[in-house]
């Protein structure tokens, strides 16, 4: 059965332009590679001062395999001091990265043919896990320009089967931000329809346009205890590579992901910690306004791309462009009459 699953999946087109870039580089030649989403910048210090100080302090055995209480206790923190809710360590696993937080919190809530409503276009993860944990993805499109999912056409895809409903603003590719009321609409038929949410919130502290972006439990604090939030630092703290993530979830789910967890890969515990309890924020506002100069920038740049529509960019560090005038009378699938680029912010 899984076996199956795993062959129905496709492999990641990340992945595919890195290996591209890698090759083309041995043979002398050049290739950009902008599929990924990170930012090239030297990380705050504190990170490199926390991985530092854990190695001197021995931080080097097992922990319980959801983290550490310390860090744990720390992301709790943070994560309510932002949505002005409480938040306590039974809710928050450390995992490494967004997409262990999915993988570990999916299967908790999903039985095989349940039914998952996915907002398109959207980051290939999320269909990916769904099909591992054996379930099948239904898609929602949203549409150009706004790219804000119109809840009649969420209603209109739930079924008896329906289980779960994935949303993701700051949406990654279309770098949409949802205003208020859809979030607050969702929350209702979530609660109608006994629906769990998925909400990825790894971009959302990359807004720049004025847009309201806050978290479904912010926007409606109904659906909370079926509610699973999944974030990360990659983006705001440029670390990538290092895998440091989170997920925030009913104890119920925590506790059926930590058994997963302890079979996989437990968790990394390091760096993060340091940053959070003495970083005084000065990196990520930094990082912002950067980023937002650059996007002001390119804004102007783009706008001479002959039958390419200006992208509206509400945040994020790449531009969703819309190339269906180059389609029009070419049958292709819809996810290749757009085209995600970065932009360069140095």
């Amino acid at each position: 059965m899984l076996a199956q699953q795993i062959s129905s999946v496709p492999g990641s087109g990340t992945a595919a332009a890195r290996e591209a870039a890698e090759i083309a580089a041995e043979a002398g030649g050049q290739l950009i590679d902008l599929t990924g989403g990170q930012v090239i910048i030297e990380p705050p210090s504190s990170l490199a001062e926390g991985a530092i100080a854990a190695i001197n302090a021995g931080t080097n055995q097992y922990t319980d395999s959801i983290g550490l209480k310390s860090s744990c206790k720390a992301f709790a923190d943070k994560l309510s001091a932002q949505t002005g809710l409480g938040w306590n360590t039974e809710e928050i696993p450390i995992t490494a990265g967004a997409k262990q937080g999915l993988l570990d919190a999916i299967p908790g809530v999903l039985e095989p043919a349940d039914e998952v409503i996915i907002i398109r276009p959207c980051w290939p993860t999320f269909q990916s896990q769904v099909i591992l944990a054996g379930a099948k993805p239904v898609f929602v499109e949203a549409r150009s320009p706004t790219y804000v999912p119109e809840i009649i056409a969420i209603r209109t895809a739930v079924t008896p089967r329906t289980k779960a409903i994935i949303i993701n603003s700051l949406n990654n590719a279309t770098c949409a931000v949802s205003d208020q009321t859809p979030p607050q609409t969702i929350g209702d038929l979530a609660i109608n329809y006994l629906l769990w949410i998925v909400s990825d919130e790894c971009y959302s502290s990359l807004a720049f346009t004025g847009a309201r972006q806050e978290s479904i439990v912010m926007a409606h604090l109904g659906p909370r205890s079926g509610t699973i939030l999944i974030n990360a630092f990659h983006k705001e703290l440029a670390i990538t590579g290092w895998r440091q993530g989170y997920f925030v979830a009913a104890p119920e789910v925590v506790a059926a992901a930590k058994k997963l967890h302890s079979y996989t890969t437990s968790t990394p515990n390091v760096a993060i910690l340091d940053h959070l309890q003495f970083g005084d924020g000065s990196f990520e506002r930094t990082m912002h306004q950067r980023l937002s100069l650059a996007r002001k920038t390119d804004l102007r740049i783009l706008p001479g791309l002959v039958d390419v529509p200006t992208p509206s960019a509400e945040g994020s560090f790449f531009f969703y462009l819309n190339l269906s005038r180059f389609f029009a009378d070419v049958t292709v699938n819809p996810s290749v009459r757009s085209a995600t680029i970065a932009y360069d912010w140095s």
